[in-house]
């Protein structure tokens, strides 16, 4: 019986919060759902990219097969410069800043500028974000990449999945540094 008092009340609360998910998906839009994801992928990369201290960024591994690859500082140029060239794509303007191709502009350097055009890069991939509705999302379009069409819900989803990507070749330089990544403190 004592064991019926601490679950009953449990269950209740347990099946509140499901209805209160499944409330909130009731108002859910493609969009908010592109916009949670982007959002999730913002924070788990800006958060590694901000974990290495400045004298590491031009840290790259060297053992086993490694040869050729972005120090850590390129890692985050790169998912910046990619963030501008598929926002102006979704967005169907030029880039507000010249990222100098997929690997960023050489002249950013410091911690503290990459960083800035780390942060910046976000809030243009937001702004993109948020004009894919319902209306242009498969909409043809030309892919900033140069392999023909694609969708605004593609470049949209590239968005979200491309930091990924670089978020876990990050996690293992941060590892190497002897660095525990701020999502899994």
């Amino acid at each position: 019986m004592k064991k019926m008092r601490l679950v009953l009340p449990f269950m209740v609360l347990l099946a509140c919060s499901a209805w209160a998910q499944m409330a909130n998906m009731d108002h859910a839009t493609m969009n908010s759902v592109l916009e949670k994801g982007l959002k999730q992928a913002e924070g788990e990369f800006v958060g590694a990219a901000d974990a290495m201290p400045e004298d590491k960024y031009s840290f790259a591994p060297t053992n086993g097969e490694f040869k050729g690859v972005r120090t850590y500082a390129q890692q985050i140029k790169h998912v910046a410069a990619v963030n501008y060239i598929v926002g102006a794509a979704i967005l169907g303007e030029k880039s507000p800043v010249d990222v100098g191709g997929e690997n960023g502009p050489d002249s950013i350097k410091t911690k503290a500028d990459v960083m800035k055009f780390l942060k910046d890069s976000f809030t243009y991939a937001h702004k993109a974000m948020a004009s894919v509705d319902d209306k242009n999302a498969v909409a043809s379009m030309k892919s900033p990449f140069g392999s023909g069409d694609t969708t605004r819900l593609a470049m949209a989803i590239v968005l979200i999945s491309h930091p990924f990507d670089h978020y876990g070749q990050m996690v293992e330089y941060l590892r190497m540094n002897g660095i525990v990544p701020p999502a899994s403190r």
